[in-house]
């Protein structure tokens, strides 16, 4: 009889330890570099996300700045402030009583129209306060003109009836006497102040780039603040003045010099500011670990030094031309 318990009929059924240890530790080697090779990954979205969220915020204050900007001096159907009547004179700041807006951003602050543009350099001194404070070594500058489009009329806003060789400014809803309505067109009038608040109302801590605008109410014009875009640490603006008129820039200027303004003493006549050139620092909303900044910021004529703490940074600038300077 054959002995089926012999040696040689015996079956492997399991593992040896040997084998064992030699499975579990390539398990641990895969299984390692799967937790690193997840770590890594989840490290690199995080600095992208991070990375572009400055970056979104960067573009969207430059892309609502510029879109002011670039529509300065519009006034309808021309483009020269000197010819729209019931604007700001020198030594009258408010010939017509037209009425002001509230809260009070200074006499002549909404129909100052001869300085279509004009701003503070490293500084905000607009009797209006500052919503969450003014932020140091940052410009501010405040951008005249009207609505690209036709408005219809509205009682207690400030509006500009405006022909291809005139303009008026009026504030009780009916077209001036003077004015065909076949052959003129009304539109809103439009006044921005930008300039960086060191908190922000969103996101307390955290400095923020703001802007007066004039709008209005029941009660006619009023200056509301609007946040615009959490994470902008400074701003800085200078203007390219053409002072010969040859409709070309022959310097540039911080904003407040006299050279362009009509009003003011050092006042060139026939200066221009044709391109406005814009610097952001914009900087993450959260400081994030394993970041040291580093970089000295150098915005047009400030030098903001080197943070070196734990945000993201940003720098950007960008050149701006004004679509209706020239004439």
């Amino acid at each position: 009889m054959r002995n089926y318990f012999s040696k040689s009929h015996y079956k492997q059924t399991g593992l040896t330890m040997v084998e064992l240890m030699v499975a579990l530790a390539i398990g641990s080697f895969l299984m390692i570099g799967s937790v690193q090779i997840y770590n890594q990954s989840r490290q690199a979205f995080v600095v992208n996300e991070s990375i572009a969220r400055v970056q979104e915020t960067a573009q969207f204050a430059m892309d609502t700045i510029e879109a002011d900007l670039r529509m300065a001096s519009n006034w309808g159907r021309n483009s020269r402030p000197l010819t729209v009547e019931g604007r700001s004179l020198i030594g009258t700041v408010n010939p017509n009583g037209l009425p002001e807006p509230i809260p009070n951003c200074g006499l002549g602050w909404a129909i100052d129209l001869a300085n279509t543009l004009d701003g503070e350099n490293n500084d905000y001194t607009l009797p209006c306060a500052a919503i969450g404070g003014v932020q140091a070594n940052s410009d501010s500058f405040t951008v005249r003109r009207v609505t690209v489009n036709p408005q219809p009329l509205e009682a207690g806003r400030l509006q500009i009836q405006t022909t291809r060789i005139q303009g008026r400014l009026f504030a009780d809803g009916n077209i001036p006497a003077a004015f065909d309505p076949a052959a003129s067109t009304t539109h809103n009038l439009l006044v921005n102040t930008y300039y960086v608040a060191a908190d922000s109302a969103l996101i307390p801590g955290v400095p923020t780039l703001r802007r007066k605008t004039l709008a209005a109410d029941v009660g006619g014009p009023i200056v509301r603040d609007q946040e615009i875009a959490p994470g902008v640490e400074s701003i800085q603006i200078q203007f390219g003045i053409d002072v010969n008129e040859d409709n070309t820039v022959d310097r540039y200027v911080n904003p407040g010099d006299d050279v362009y303004d009509p009003d003011a003493a050092g006042y060139i006549p026939g200066a221009r500011v044709m391109t406005a050139r814009i610097w952001l620092v914009v900087r993450g909303l959260t400081a994030e670990v394993g970041i040291v900044d580093t970089r000295d910021y150098e915005p047009g004529d400030v030098d903001l030094g080197v943070p070196a703490d734990n945000y993201r940074r940003m720098q950007v600038s960008k050149t701006i031309l004004m679509r209706n300077a020239r004439i």
